[in-house]
């Protein structure tokens, strides 16, 4: 018997074809000429970023610390975020609907690769340093992305460099990869980031990741030698933690998955309510923003008069509380932290659809609250419950499982918590992805539609915006 063989063998040496682009395109000249320039964007664009962070960390600082203790306080009193919010409020729709691209993305809608104009570059400053000193529950993240990505596109032009749509977006990723080098307290994660929410593949997967990666890394050159130089700090999300890392065991990496599971649903919930309230405020922008950023105050000064704590625990990031909670988890009993998980969450959700930031740092705090309040459980340590309750709540969140995993590595600064982070990411990400798509979040600067005009179909089954994840 004679055994046929339908296809001809494939040729010695040959290679796949996808390898063959790749090739091609990193002996494109273009190509080359766009690593160049992505080196070179990368200083101006981290030192621009560097004087962003710096002057909204200053900012924050003199609204929520200096100012207090000149009026006798040794922490802002209870009422101190209702004025401060109102005014951010109010900033921030005038920038809505005055301005060039609405002042950036809505946080509700997730990260976005980068894409903004450099004219809209002006209203997303605005309204990030209107909204985030002032007590936005919000990070700088997206603006950040929105600044880097802006600022490479402009210098582009300056240069007069081709307009192509793939320049374009190499360009734009570079910048925005710079801009978060240092924020994250590590390069390697803005370029992660970017290449994630790209949502690119195969040879533009490489083409896309080797300009942010180089890029990423100078911008970490600059922040690193700029601010020793100067004195001054942007600050990094980066964790000191105050008690021993464990060695994982079964009920560490058990509870993780019931953890996870619960940590996705609520983020999801919270991201519904965000979407709501994007729908809520843009049939008035400025009325409308401003009654959110009140109520979220409102949430800060109801959690001050609760636990007797500073109101900044929920009217912020969550950065410097989250770096206090890892420090000394065992200093906060279990009533502040279910005050402070569900009031910084009802905050966290109205300023999602309503003021100018990022989603990343408060998606943290809340999933590493969530740890330390569930650590007590049987065999669950309050280390692991940490990384994976920050795991749960970034993937959940973000829909990026790979940018989750290494945030959360990095911030910890160790890989012991490594088996329990990638478990509880992954667990989060396939909750997430199987549960209903909520409401979508209305265009920047746009009314959503009136209910007649919307298609018939149910509430959570209108589409919605996959920009962090696809």
């Amino acid at each position: 018997m004679t055994r046929s063989d339908p296809s001809p063998a494939p040729a010695v040496g040959a290679q796949p074809e996808e390898a063959d682009r790749l090739r091609e395109l990193l002996r494109d000249r273009a190509y080359q000429k766009a690593l160049v320039f992505s080196a070179l964007i990368g200083v101006p664009v981290s030192l621009a970023a560097f004087w962003f962070l710096a002057g909204l960390h200053e900012l924050e600082h003199l609204l929520w610390a200096e100012l207090p203790a000149r009026l006798g306080g040794g922490v802002p009193p209870w009422w101190w975020p209702l004025p401060l919010l109102a005014l951010a409020g109010l900033a921030v729709g005038l920038v809505v609907r005055q301005l060039p691209g609405a002042g950036g993305h809505v946080p509700a809608s997730g990260l976005h690769a980068a894409g903004m104009a450099p004219n809209a570059l002006p209203g997303v400053i605005l309204a990030a340093a209107a909204s985030l000193p002032l007590g936005a529950t919000l990070g700088p993240e997206a603006p950040l992305i929105a600044l880097g990505g802006g600022l490479a596109l402009f210098f582009s032009n300056l240069a007069r460099a081709p307009a192509t749509p793939q320049g374009k977006e190499l360009l734009g990723a570079a910048g925005a990869a710079a801009a978060l080098s240092a924020i994250f307290g590590n390069p390697l994660v803005g370029a992660v980031i970017l290449i994630e929410v790209a949502g690119v593949g195969a040879p533009q997967l490489f083409a896309t990741m080797i300009p942010a990666l180089l890029s990423s890394g100078i911008g970490s050159l600059v922040f690193t030698g700029f601010g020793r130089w100067t004195g001054l700090s942007p600050g990094s999300l980066s964790l000191k933690v105050g008690v021993p890392f464990p060695r994982l065991d079964a009920g560490d990496v058990l509870w993780s998955v019931p953890m996870a599971v619960a940590v996705a649903a609520a983020v999801h919930v919270l991201l519904s309510v965000g979407r709501r309230s994007a729908v809520f405020v843009s049939a008035s922008p400025v009325l409308r923003t401003v009654l959110c950023a009140v109520a979220a105050g409102a949430c800060a000064s109801v959690y001050a008069l609760t636990v007797d704590r500073s109101p900044a625990d929920v009217a912020s990031s969550g950065q410097g509380v989250l770096a206090r909670l890892a420090a000394d988890p065992h200093a906060w009993s279990v009533g502040a932290l279910v005050a402070v998980l569900l009031c910084k969450a009802v905050a966290y959700a109205l300023c999602l659809g309503s003021l100018r930031g990022g989603p990343v740092f408060p998606s943290l705090f809340l999933g590493a609250a969530v740890g330390v309040l569930l650590a007590p459980l049987p065999g669950l340590g309050v280390v692991p419950g940490m990384a994976a309750g920050m795991a749960a709540a970034t993937a959940g969140l973000l829909r990026l499982p790979v940018s989750s995993v290494l945030l959360v590595v990095l911030v910890l600064g160790s890989t012991a918590m490594m088996p329990v982070v990638i478990l509880a990411a992954v667990i989060a990400f396939v909750t997430a992805e199987l549960l209903p798509p909520g409401r979508a979040v209305p265009p920047m600067g746009k009314p959503a539609d009136p209910p007649a005009a919307r298609p018939a179909t149910t509430e959570d089954d209108s589409p919605e915006p996959r920009r962090s994840s696809r």
